[in-house]
């Protein structure tokens, strides 16, 4: 899936965070972005209509070093949350190399969360992606708010292929970066794999 420029020896791969609406896919992808150093990172851009937004940018991560030479380009995107934007989703989700799905921690939401687990499942099969063979990581947020489900619970629910999962609390960075690392370690380690 990821894309090669040859001209600046770089791969691009593309992560997509998933999950349902109001969950913190936006908060996370600003946390990052707003300490990316900037020198590493492009522009935020966000595509808004009157009902939706898409968020996306791309950096150039300077840790995770070079794959035959070549850098590797992260290019971080949401989805819009509600279902009734999966035109979008699918579109947003064509050329993915890493997936982060963002569970809302609390208790009344939980419904919502397999909801959304089980379209990203669809849309994946629809283009002919398995979620289970993508480099692909949960992260439990919101886990500061008072009516949160016990980890355990929300795992033995949307996490029973046992894929690597992170709390955390994307409004003051907890767990976001961790969340990211591993991603795009999973993604790194696939790349290797096909080189």
């Amino acid at each position: 899936m990821s894309f090669i420029n040859y001209s600046s020896r770089e791969i691009n791969c593309k992560i997509v965070y998933y999950g349902p609406g109001l969950c913190g896919k936006t908060t996370n992808l600003q946390y990052v972005y707003n300490r990316t150093n900037p020198d590493a990172k492009g522009k935020m851009i966000s595509l808004a209509t009157e009902t939706e937004r898409t968020l996306f940018f791309d950096f150039l991560p300077l840790s995770l070093g070079e794959i035959r030479g070549f850098k590797t380009r992260f290019h971080l995107y949401t989805v819009p949350g509600q279902v009734f934007y999966d035109a979008s989703r699918k579109l947003i989700l064509k050329g993915v190399d890493g997936v982060v799905f963002v569970a809302d921690s609390q208790i009344e939401r939980m419904e919502a969360n397999i909801e959304s687990v089980e379209n990203l499942r669809d849309n994946l099969a629809e283009q002919g992606y398995d979620l289970d063979k993508l480099p692909y990581v949960i992260q439990y947020n919101k886990r500061d708010l008072p009516n949160v489900a016990d980890v355990s619970e929300l795992r033995s629910v949307l996490n029973t292929t046992n894929v690597p999962d992170f709390e955390a609390v994307a409004t003051k960075g907890n767990g976001v970066f961790d969340t990211l690392k591993a991603t795009a370690k999973l993604v790194l380690t696939e790349l290797k794999k096909g080189s």
